[in-house]
């Protein structure tokens, strides 16, 4: 069989996984590239900025350390924002999400970033900006051994908050992904799904040594738990990637970035959390404690937790697998992220911290 004839048999598997027409799994693969990774010129988001609101904005510069889309912009006439311009593929519905998602914590006294007028959502060239105001503060304290492991109880209570918020109409969307990818925001499952897409785009430059362990790392994305029946509560779908999500200001932590947020299994957000403790018995037992002050988790959520907790680290992984693949590097750093001794072991020993 030919290149070609093979990515086409690629493409209708990744159809038949995915629940896509074929055209719609093609442009799935294709347009991986285009979708995720957007540059927008600063010089020009100033300008449509001082037309739009007439504001007297003088420089943006970027403010993220993962993404080139998020800018600081600082102006003669007030107090710094920050513009979030997001790809073109991003649709504005999306955005309009975001900011109904802060006015609703606004109105709950949260600790999140705030809009910076009622009017924080417009369109520049081909994409959607979201303004919000600048939190002057630091990042969140670094986690070494025992240095800075109050890092995990203060997310953790920011976790246990969030899940205890009440249903509104207005934050009903599903929510969890990661949404790097715009075209896979939404539940949890989004990321699965989104990483069946970052492999299945290089299923055809896999080297035939690879091929038995790129199989099973497809098998299990497959196959893995994406938390749906469990207690549903507003996720912020990404609060461990700190410091792009949280931030230390004045008045203490605020979560920022609410691009993943929604409503979904908040045991998909508390299980990313845990990943994330290393099996360093002091920040899980921080992070379980300052999240078990607002939320209980049930049985069912425990009993699952090890398989929920694989989401985002098979996201992470098929990610860099992708990335590796097209700059023709062995895909080694995968197997860090789904190591399952590492994944197990927090799993038993936050179970053991909320019994």
């Amino acid at each position: 069989m030919t290149k070609h004839g093979s990515f086409k048999k690629v493409v209708r598997r990744h159809a038949h996984d995915t629940g896509q027409r074929y055209t719609e799994a093609l442009t799935d693969l294709e347009g991986l590239q285009a979708r995720m990774f957007h540059q927008p010129v600063g010089e020009r988001l100033v300008t449509h900025l001082r037309d739009h609101y007439g504001i007297d904005a003088v420089a943006a510069t970027k403010a993220s350390q993962h993404h080139d889309h998020v800018f600081r912009v600082d102006r003669r006439d007030g107090d710094p924002w920050i513009a979030r311009a997001f790809s073109p593929a991003r649709p504005r519905a999306g955005v309009e999400g975001d900011a109904a998602i802060l006015r609703f914590l606004e109105r709950h006294d949260y600790p999140a970033e705030r809009l910076a007028t009622d009017d924080a959502v417009s369109a520049f060239d081909d994409s959607t900006v979201l303004v919000t105001r600048f939190v002057p503060g630091g990042p969140l304290p670094v986690a070494v051994g025992h240095q800075g492991s109050e890092k995990f109880a203060i997310m953790g209570d920011l976790l246990g908050r969030l899940h205890t918020l009440p249903f509104d109409e207005s934050v009903s969307r599903p929510g969890g992904a990661s949404g790097d990818d715009p075209s896979r925001e939404g539940s949890p499952r989004q990321d699965l799904m989104a990483a069946l897409a970052f492999l299945d785009a290089v299923h055809t430059k896999v080297a035939p040594a690879e091929r038995e362990r790129f199989d099973r790392l497809r098998d299990q994305v497959r196959s893995a738990d994406d938390g749906q029946g469990l207690p549903e509560a507003l996720l912020h779908g990404n609060l461990l990637h700190a410091p792009d999500h949280v931030i230390v200001g004045e008045q203490g932590p605020v979560a920022i970035n609410w691009k993943a947020a929604g409503r979904g299994p908040r045991l998909a957000d508390f299980a990313w959390l845990m990943w994330g403790t290393w099996r360093n018995a002091d920040w899980i037992n921080l992070a379980v404690g300052a999240y078990r002050r607002h939320v209980e988790l049930t049985d069912d959520e425990l009993e699952r937790l090890e398989a929920v907790m694989y989401i985002r680290p098979l996201y992470l992984g098929c990610f860099s697998y992708r990335r590796d693949v097209v700059n023709g590097r062995p895909p080694k750093e995968v197997w860090g992220f789904v190591n399952p001794e590492h994944i197990g072991a927090i799993a038993a020993a936050t179970r053991a911290a909320c019994r």
